[in-house]
């Protein structure tokens, strides 16, 4: 897998579909971009894509498999396999609701006696569990016959998990996998993987070494086919840490809150604390199509660090309002916080590129938002006609409008300083981390006779890059805000 910048996009989010979205990156992505991560386009019955019926097939709505080949021929490709759950409406599950214990997938599921005796999990047993969701994990559902079943469901309803270490589940995540992955795949995500580990009288979440076995059992099944696998998971950094000591690509979720509070107190200490520490095989985030993570940050930014970052967001944070985050708006996750990156900045050009320089100069492989990739403002607008808080940060451009897009000028240097950062072969070299006071940042990358080093004075929100020479750029430095 390159080491360069991969934009993670929905299907249809720069352009209508699949097509389009080819058409956009054969038109600007050439020099940007080396890495794809096109979140799930399978059919699926709902939170756009995580709740897929299938990965045989592409939801018609966004294209085919030909164009998938397409994309996955000039970049890498990174796609979602959902680990945890399948869609309520698969045809998996749907035999099952028909045929019960008769099923031939009744195995892939976890009703609940297959946790208790006679399904009764005691109370002291359910407040151990770790839900983001205000009910218990599981939902009751009715077979063909009438038989009343209770059956695991850590997140929406329609997202029926599954058994991952039963026969049938095995079979069906190898099968799967195998199949995905033989679609040009570079990285397979493993979407809510932390989840996977049911196991009454813990927490079921992220349970060791129950995980490990997991991990390691699909971690193999994908290199069969050459292929690398990234568990996605939000929580306290040192589960991260963990999963890179057992040789694994990580998230850095961290990032955003760090970079958010380094550039709204002007002091660096906080993050220069978690560069120094932060694994090194690790993907690097500011924006997502879920938020800006706050639970990443617990104890590498105290709790008062914390609240005032969260606090100033809010008041930066260009139209923003605490309903996005809230019932009302269908959204309970208080662990993150619905705001595009760009407008947490208050729509401040020069406060933005300070941040992408930042991200780009980080340990690990930059990941770039759509929807920060043309620095975009909340559409409150959405989010309004929807109800639901994320999508102030899921705007879908047309065509016409990323074209009008790009001619704005922080896109334009935005682009620039992603080129230079996929071209320069210092970044493949080793990071160092040079001493300053707390208002700046000086980060060095050395190569052999390469090199290119960040100065960063945050008491006046200045920034110069310096470098050795390559391809079009010549020995010298540039300023990335000008």
């Amino acid at each position: 897998m390159k080491n360069g910048i991969q934009l993670i996009t929905y299907a249809n989010s720069l352009g209508s579909n699949l097509q389009e979205l080819n058409e956009f990156l054969e038109l600007y992505g050439k020099e940007a971009i080396t890495g794809v991560h096109i979140l799930p386009f399978f059919p699926s019955s709902a939170d756009r894509g995580f709740a897929p019926m299938t990965y045989r097939s592409i939801d018609p709505e966004f294209g085919d498999w030909q164009t998938i080949g397409k994309i996955a021929d000039k970049y890498d490709l990174v796609a979602d396999f959902m680990v945890n759950h399948i869609s309520k409406q698969s045809e998996y599950f749907k035999d099952y609701l028909k045929k019960g214990d008769e099923s031939k997938w009744s195995n892939l599921f976890l009703p609940l006696e297959k946790l208790a005796e006679n399904g009764e999990i005691k109370q002291e047993h359910i407040d151990l569990i770790y839900t983001r969701k205000p009910r218990a994990p599981w939902i009751d559902v009715t077979l063909a016959d009438g038989t009343q079943k209770s059956v695991w469901c850590t997140f929406a309803e329609e997202q029926i998990d599954l058994d991952v270490n039963s026969r049938t589940g095995k079979q069906f995540i190898e099968e799967e996998i195998v199949a995905l992955c033989k679609r040009g795949l570079a990285m397979l995500r493993l979407d809510a993987f932390a989840y996977v580990t049911k196991k009454m009288g813990t927490n079921c979440f992220f349970v060791e070494p129950d995980v490990w076995e997991i991990l390691d059992r699909i971690r193999d099944i994908a290199a069969n086919q050459g292929v690398e696998v990234l568990p996605e998971i939000h929580e306290h950094y040192t589960i991260q840490k963990k999963l890179s000591d057992h040789g694994y690509w990580v998230y850095d979720f961290a990032l955003p809150m760090l970079v958010l509070h380094t550039l709204y107190s002007q002091n660096t200490k906080r993050l220069k604390d978690w560069l120094d520490i932060c694994p090194r095989k690790q993907i690097t985030t500011l924006d997502t199509h879920d938020g800006i993570g706050v639970v990443d940050v617990a104890d590498l930014m105290t709790q008062e660090e914390i609240d005032e970052t969260v606090e100033t967001l809010y008041k930066k944070g260009s139209n923003l309002n605490r309903r996005y985050s809230s019932a009302e708006y269908d959204n309970l996750d208080i662990y993150q916080i619905n705001c595009s990156y760009f407008s947490a900045l208050s729509n401040n050009p020069e406060h933005y590129l300070l941040s992408r320089v930042i991200q780009f100069f980080a340990p690990g492989i930059p990941q770039v938002y759509y929807q920060g990739l043309l620095a975009g403002e909340n559409d409150v607008e959405k989010v309004e006609r929807t109800r639901h808080g994320r999508d102030i940060n899921r705007h879908d451009y047309t065509l016409p409008e990323i074209g009008q897009e790009m001619k704005r000028p922080v896109v334009q240097k935005l682009f620039k300083i992603m080129a230079f950062r996929n071209q320069h072969p210092a970044f493949d070299g080793e990071f160092t981390l040079k001493k300053s006071d707390d208002n700046s940042l000086n980060i060095r990358w050395n190569n052999n006779d390469a090199f290119a080093e960040l100065q960063m004075d945050l008491s006046n929100y200045s920034c110069i890059v310096s470098h050795s020479p390559v391809s079009n750029w010549e020995s010298g430095s540039f300023n990335p805000l000008t």
